[in-house]
Formats: C-alpha cells, sequence, structure tokens
C-alpha cells in the first residue's frame, strides 16, 4: 500500500513531494484506488500498460478507418476526374499556372507521384532557410522511395549555409548536386516527361510557371540540362572553400563585361547580390588596371584574358539587358 507518510519517511522527502509521486503513479495506472477509501495499492506493470494503451489504440484505429475512408471516397473520383480533364490535357501540353500557391501544389502533386528521376536546377546565390525547411521532409521521402535525384545550383549558392545544410542531408541520402557558373533559369524535371518552367521573377514575390508536357520541348530542356551537368563540379558540402569555382565566376564575369552588359544583369545572370557583383568587378578592374568598363573590355580583349570560346553575345541580343527581372536574386538582395 502506498501511504504518503510512510514514503515521505522511507524516500526523505516531505509528504507533499510523496503525494505528488503517489498522483504520478494513479496517472501511469501503476497505483490503484484502495478499498473502502483505503490507500492506493501496486498495479503490475503490465496491466497498467493494458489499461494505458487500449485508448491510444482505440484512437489510431479509428483514425485507420477513417484513412481508408477517405482513400476509399476520394480515389473513386480520379477516374472520372481523368475522364473529364484528358482532352483538355492533350490539347494544352503547356498549362500556365500564374498563381505561386498553384505551382506549390503541382510540384508537391509531382514529387509525390514521381518513380524514377526528378532534376531540380535552381539559379541564384542559395536556398533560404525557410524554403529548405519547406522542401525538406518531401525530398527525402522521395529518395526514400528510391526516386533517383540531381540538383544544380549556380556557384555561388557554396557560400550559403542553409544550401549546404540542404546538401548534407540530401547528398547522405543518395542524392547528386552539383554546380556551375554558367547562367540558367529555374526548372524542374519529373521523370523526364514533364518540366516546370519558372516564369521571370519581379521583385521578391514568387513566379508562377508553366507545366511543359509536351516531349520534344522537354527533351531538348532536359538534353540542355545534361550539358551544362557534365561540366559542372560536384558540390561538396563539408568543404567551405572554392577556389576552382571562384576563378570560373571570375571569369564568367569578365565575359559579361567584355559583353557589354550592366551590374544588374551580370548579377542576375549569375545568382548573385549586385554589391556582390559590383565588388568582383571593382577587384577585376584594379587587377587589369583599368579605370573604366570601356577601358576594361579593350584590355581583356588584347591580352587575351578569357579562354577561346569567346564571351556571350552582344548585350542588345540579351533579353535580360531590357528587362527589370531576375531569376532568383534582385538588386542589393542580401548575401
Amino acid at each position: 500500500m502506498f501511504r504518503d507518510a510512510d514514503i515521505s519517511r522511507d524516500l526523505g522527502v516531505d509528504e507533499r513531494a510523496a503525494a505528488e509521486i503517489r498522483e504520478l503513479l494513479l496517472e501511469l495506472r501503476l497505483l490503484a484506488p484502495g478499498t473502502d477509501d483505503g490507500p492506493p495499492v501496486p498495479v503490475d506493470p503490465l496491466i497498467a500498460e493494458m489499461e494505458l494503451r487500449s485508448p491510444v489504440e482505440r484512437s489510431i484505429n479509428e483514425a485507420q478507418e477513417r484513412l481508408a475512408h477517405i482513400h476509399g471516397e476520394l480515389r473513386a473520383l480520379v477516374p472520372l476526374y481523368r475522364e473529364g480533364t484528358r482532352s483538355s490535357r492533350c490539347d494544352q501540353q503547356i498549362r500556365v499556372l500564374d498563381d505561386p500557391a498553384d505551382v506549390k501544389r503541382e510540384v508537391s502533386m509531382l514529387m509525390h507521384t514521381c518513380e524514377r528521376e526528378t532534376v531540380t536546377v535552381q539559379p541564384g546565390g542559395g536556398r533560404s532557410s525557410e524554403s529548405v525547411r519547406r522542401v525538406l521532409t518531401p525530398t527525402l521521402e522521395m529518395l526514400a522511395r528510391g526516386v533517383t535525384m540531381r540538383t544544380l545550383y549556380q556557384h555561388t549558392a557554396r557560400a550559403s549555409l542553409a544550401t549546404r545544410a540542404f546538401v548534407r542531408q540530401v547528398v547522405a541520402e543518395g542524392a547528386e548536386v552539383r554546380t556551375t557558373g554558367e547562367p540558367f533559369e529555374r526548372v524542374f524535371f519529373f521523370d523526364g516527361r514533364i518540366a516546370v518552367v519558372s516564369q521571370e521573377r519581379r521583385g521578391r514575390q514568387a513566379p508562377g510557371a508553366a507545366i511543359v508536357s509536351e516531349p520534344t520541348l522537354v527533351n531538348f530542356m532536359y538534353r540542355t540540362f545534361e550539358n551544362i551537368w557534365q561540366s559542372a563540379q560536384v558540390f561538396d558540402a563539408d568543404r567551405v572553400e572554392y577556389q576552382e569555382t571562384a576563378e570560373e565566376l571570375r571569369t564568367n564575369i569578365l565575359r559579361l563585361m567584355a559583353a557589354g552588359l550592366k551590374d544588374d544583369v551580370i548579377a542576375r545572370r549569375l545568382g548573385m547580390a549586385t554589391r556582390t557583383c559590383r565588388r568582383y568587378i571593382t577587384e577585376l578592374m584594379d587587377e587589369i588596371d583599368a579605370s573604366s568598363r570601356f577601358q576594361a573590355g579593350l584590355i581583356v580583349g588584347r591580352r587575351g584574358l578569357l579562354p577561346d570560346d569567346g564571351p556571350p553575345g552582344p548585350a542588345d541580343d540579351d533579353p535580360e539587358a531590357a528587362s527589370e527581372g531576375g531569376s532568383d536574386r534582385t538588386s542589393d538582395d542580401k548575401e
């Protein structure tokens, strides 16, 4: 029997503490109320376990029954929905979703139904902590199903702590991640048959996207990705330094400067903040002893500072030069 005075004496605690112990043991079903208002009596722990488990198991069974009901009711509607939308989807192999919320739902559904491979092409200087928290769990679940995953970032993403943490976790589960100095736009591929192409970002608002299922277009974009992927460098999240990628980044800045692009356009194409880009440009101009952008272009050409494959086309041919939007970062965005 559990008598507060006896427990207080045996354990060397006051009666208030003994009373708290009694209440805890009653809650755990390890004590049962005594008969005729007598003190509580001990209970076999196996019996206590059964008493505690029973309501939890009932709750689980009820939840499973509700899940089965939801599954049966909604899955029964899938053939009707697909039949009703099949003709419009066949005729509309490029669907434009202007609402970012619709894009998130579509991507979430594609991640959930993806069977073989997902490819993510992420421009900019790295992912935010919020973005990482949002996509980490579904990404790990997808990898656990055996889906292969390849992700391509720009070199500037290597300086992002949140991105490195994300890369470390997904690579441990089998994903492949690389970075490149080449400019590109955001696009996702699912099983090599559907591409989600991001619209142009304007300011900080999340953009819409086009859902492309036309095989010729998807294959063309996928081959373009493969070409960049082959020359990209493995993203080792445990290595903070990246001298080789920094040199490639400097070379790409020189290329774009030689093409006559403005600082903010160069920054957008290389996925960095404008002030970071200007810092690189200032350092490069100091190195080659140029006092102006025009003089820098002449010096670069005369000294052969760029590789033989040559700079990109003229600035007037660059669609970004005439627009205010960017791929992922805006001017003076945080580094």
